[in-house]
């Protein structure tokens, strides 16, 4: 006689996860900035990423917020030894694949190597498909940027072409200022009212009405133009030291800004500088794979670069960005050797550093910089900056940083923060 088992059937618990709620549930993952593991690959400045972390940081983050079914959870308690042959191992797996699938990583298995001979693993993540790579897409870091930009600011409305305000009125679409005869190459924007009285005034009440070149009238609207920014980010040891990781909102902030100039600012530029021993200016889409290191603070040769850059830039606005939480403390000699000097203010780097934040000034270049830092003599060197490049400081901290910036990159207004 035949008997038939049956057990426990157990469906897929994540179907309705989408790639977009994995991608948030592995943002942090994704922007790590060394801060956790400061002492671990600490001088790899873009260590490689397996497929066996990303399920390591998936697991951990699904199990944190209780998204785990409890049997399944238990098996893997019981016996994490056969978790690669496990049910949740199979459907983590799977997630993995809907993320390539929709284009948000891609993942590169390399070929087998005969000749070496790897110890085998154990556990959650374990396996040999472990040494398979994956790299963040553009989609994935677009979707990062829209996420971190909701967060911070909301809805936005609607902008296009240049939207940055100015002291300045032309013709436009929209109605904001004043009335004026019309001349060759304004926008057409007619005040009718204005222009048929004009008429009237001239011929008379009559029909048809006499409408001659002098009686148009155009509406003047906030003249707007276009921007070129480049984000200078300080990526020296402190920004993870002291208990605190302040770089990971410095890039998160990043993506925001980026999205939000593609989205709402399409005339503006944005270009991104990293200056610790030197300074060098990577692509957008590398941005999230940008961890600190053991460098000094070298101020002055990011502004050098970040001159450079907005040197080709042909915009009505130059601005330099510049997010940091520390003083001066490195400087490249003419010879090319890096003087550091990690013990106060030293008075040759901060000479050498004002003289290149006065040569902004003289180019049109106007600095805007956000202090993650309270130190009393920090303050005064920020000041100082300040002053010299007529641009705006403020003092504030990784929690209000996005906000700050954002809202300063949109409003353009000269205000204080305290």
């Amino acid at each position: 006689m035949k008997y038939i088992n049956y057990t426990k059937y157990i469906g897929d618990p994540f179907e309705d996860l989408t790639a977009e709620d994995l991608m948030q549930l592995l943002q942090d993952f994704l922007l790590d900035s060394g801060f956790f593991n400061q002492f671990n690959d600490f001088y790899e400045m873009d260590p490689e990423r397996t497929m066996e972390e990303l399920e390591r940081a998936l697991l951990e983050a699904m199990q944190e917020r209780g998204m785990i079914p409890p049997e399944l959870m238990q098996q893997m308690m019981e016996h994490p030894e056969d978790y690669r042959n496990s049910k949740l191992s199979e459907l983590m797996q799977k997630l993995m694949e809907r993320m390539a699938e929709e284009g948000y990583i891609t993942i590169d298995q390399p070929p087998p190597n005969q000749g070496e001979m790897t110890e085998p693993r154990t556990g959650p993540g374990a396996g040999p498909e472990g040494q398979a790579r994956f790299e963040v897409t553009d989609k994935a870091l677009d979707f990062l940027g829209f996420k971190t930009l909701k967060d911070l600011l909301g809805s936005l409305g609607k902008s296009s072409f240049g939207r940055h305000d100015t002291r300045e009125l032309a013709t436009g679409v929209e109605s904001h200022g004043s009335t004026r005869r019309y001349e060759f190459g304004d926008t057409l924007n007619l005040d009718v009212n204005a222009t048929l009285l004009s008429a009237i005034q001239r011929g008379g009440l009559k029909m048809p009405l006499d409408l001659d070149y002098e009686d148009l009238y155009v509406r003047q609207c906030e003249y707007q133009s276009s921007c070129a920014t480049v984000l200078m980010l300080d990526c020296s040891h402190s920004m993870i030291l002291y208990g605190e990781d302040r770089f990971t909102p410095a890039k998160k902030v990043a993506l925001a800004l980026t999205h939000l100039i593609r989205t709402q600012y399409p005339g503006d530029s944005l270009h991104m500088v990293l200056f610790h021993d030197s300074a060098e200016e990577i692509p957008l889409a590398g941005l999230a794979r940008v961890r600190v290191g053991p460098y000094y603070t070298n101020t002055r040769e990011g502004l050098r670069l970040a001159q450079r850059i907005l040197s080709r830039q042909r915009k009505d606005m130059r601005q330099i960005v510049m997010i940091t939480d520390g003083k001066p403390s490195a400087l490249t000699l003419e010879d090319g050797r890096i003087y550091k000097n990690a013990f106060g203010l030293d008075p040759l780097v901060v000479s050498e550093t004002l003289h290149e934040v006065a040569r902004c000034r003289r180019n049109g270049i106007l600095i805007n910089t956000f202090m993650l830092a309270s130190d009393y003599g920090l303050v005064n060197f920020v000041q100082k900056v300040t002053e010299i490049c007529r641009g705006k400081a403020y003092f504030t901290t990784p929690y209000t940083l996005g906000q700050y910036l954002l809202m300063d990159y949109m409003q353009k207004k000269v205000k204080r923060v305290h």
